[in-house]
């Protein structure tokens, strides 16, 4: 029997089985978002709710709904799975295109065999592109006339920080020290390896983010986890589901904070000065558990993972248990809803969307895949007093999603261009889109 049609037979038996089996949410995703959300008990299943959106992209013209007072308009288009951005002084826009490396020892068996046929299916499935690209917006018209190769042979690369003459890449197995010229559009001379970090066949979470300290002395990495919930085992787990502290001077690193299943967005509060992160949390608890979140992160805490969430609610999965673990574990500052996939996070620092988005975070939130009806699919925006988020977000993006829930795009990372303007990354429509003040 050919390939596909055991792959079109399988899928086709999965949404039977799934339809039987999983049902929709009782109650709406809001449950789940802000300083004190409400947990419901946990749900299981043989078979995991799976809801994916069909990537379909953007129809010649069309754009996401900007909220009332914004608008939103195309930056660059036509790229290859744009993922992550990085904001240069001179008002580059660097963007990286990338997807996740070869994963020999992931998705075994049959419920990898079906996780692949729903990564696909998403439009996750597609080949690293392996590169950083420049957007030029040289006349600022707002949109880039000129796009170049800043580097590329890299391996998965995602995250980006300059410190001074020093340009920095975390690619999924280290972070890469290359010479940086400014108003150059491509990077000069062989990049230096500043320190590893873990990856390996597995390698399940693939995105690695980096974060220059204020002084520039330390670089901060995040690191998911190698699984779910711990169902590879903790060995697979040395050093994963953790942000790292890099001394930029020598490379040598330390476990900054633990517990924290899938980092991935980090920014500095403009009044505390803290590192907050935006996580993704564990499934296949159900519709409305676990919260993804956003949080300060604390020096040498411990976020629960993979034996509780938020803070010490116990999750009975993996063995053995860990209440010593659990009895340390600390609840983040703000849930962001369940199964959103929130990964970007910029603080709104030198953005010019007028009043109500200048005091608090951007989150680009890329969507479910284990909730009926899906949750994110789209960028929100969580208003902050006195250094900590206060009250609901607001939609900053909507309209990723068709009526019949197709995916024209998922945002992904968010970024405060030079002009202020909110620049967001779509990296199943191949977009970037640019978001600005209406007026």
């Amino acid at each position: 029997m050919p390939v596909e049609r055991l792959k079109l037979l399988a899928a086709s038996a999965l949404a039977l089985a799934l339809a039987a089996c999983a049902g929709a949410a009782k109650e709406p995703v809001t449950i789940g978002i802000g300083d004190n959300p409400t947990l419901p008990p946990p749900q299981s299943s043989l078979i995991p709710m799976v809801n994916t959106a069909k990537p379909i992209g953007w129809a010649s013209g069309a754009t996401p709904v900007a909220a009332q007072g914004l608008k939103v308009e195309a930056f660059a288009t036509g790229l290859d799975h744009p993922r992550w951005l990085h904001v240069l002084p001179n008002g580059d826009v660097l963007v990286a295109e990338t997807n996740s490396p070869p994963q020999p020892g992931d998705n075994r068996g049959i419920k990898g065999f079906f996780a692949k046929l729903i990564m696909g299916g998403a439009g996750a499935g597609v080949k690293s592109p392996n590169r950083i690209t420049l957007l030029r917006d040289a006349d600022g018209d707002g949109k880039a006339e000129t796009t170049s190769v800043f580097e590329e042979g890299l391996n998965s690369p995602f995250g980006m920080a300059l410190v001074g003459d020093t340009f920095y890449i975390a690619n999924t197995d280290g972070v890469v020290a290359f010479p940086y010229v400014e108003g150059e559009t491509r990077l000069a001379g062989t990049g230096k390896l500043l320190t590893d970090l873990p990856a390996g066949p597995i390698d399940h979470h693939w995105t690695k983010n980096v974060i220059a300290s204020p002084d520039g002395s330390k670089l901060f990495a995040t690191v998911g986890s190698n699984s779910n919930v711990g169902e590879n085992g903790m060995a697979v787990e040395e050093g994963r589901a953790a942000i790292w502290e890099i001394d930029r001077a020598t490379g040598a690193k330390r476990l900054f904070a633990t517990g924290i299943r899938n980092p991935n967005g980090m920014d500095w509060n403009p009044t505390t000065g803290a590192l907050w992160v935006a996580v993704n949390e564990r499934d296949e608890l159900g519709n409305n558990l676990v919260p993804d979140y956003m949080t300060s992160v604390q020096d040498g805490a411990f976020y629960g993972w993979p034996y509780s969430y938020y803070g010490q609610h116990v999750d009975k999965r993996p063995k053995p248990p860990r209440p010593d673990l659990v009895a340390k574990a600390i609840p983040p500052d703000y849930a962001l809803g369940a199964h959103t996939a929130s990964l970007g996070l910029t603080f709104a620092t030198g953005a010019t969307l007028g009043p109500q988005f200048s005091s608090g975070a951007f989150v680009g939130q890329h969507g479910s895949w284990n909730r009926k009806p899906p949750s994110g699919y789209k960028v929100i925006f969580v208003p902050f007093a006195n250094g900590m988020p206060k009250g609901q977000p607001v939609d900053v993006l909507t309209g990723f999603l068709d009526s019949k829930g197709r995916a024209h795009g998922r945002p992904v990372g968010v970024a405060i261009a030079k002009d202020g303007a909110l620049l967001v990354a779509d990296d199943v429509g191949n977009t970037i889109w640019r978001v600005t003040a209406a007026n």
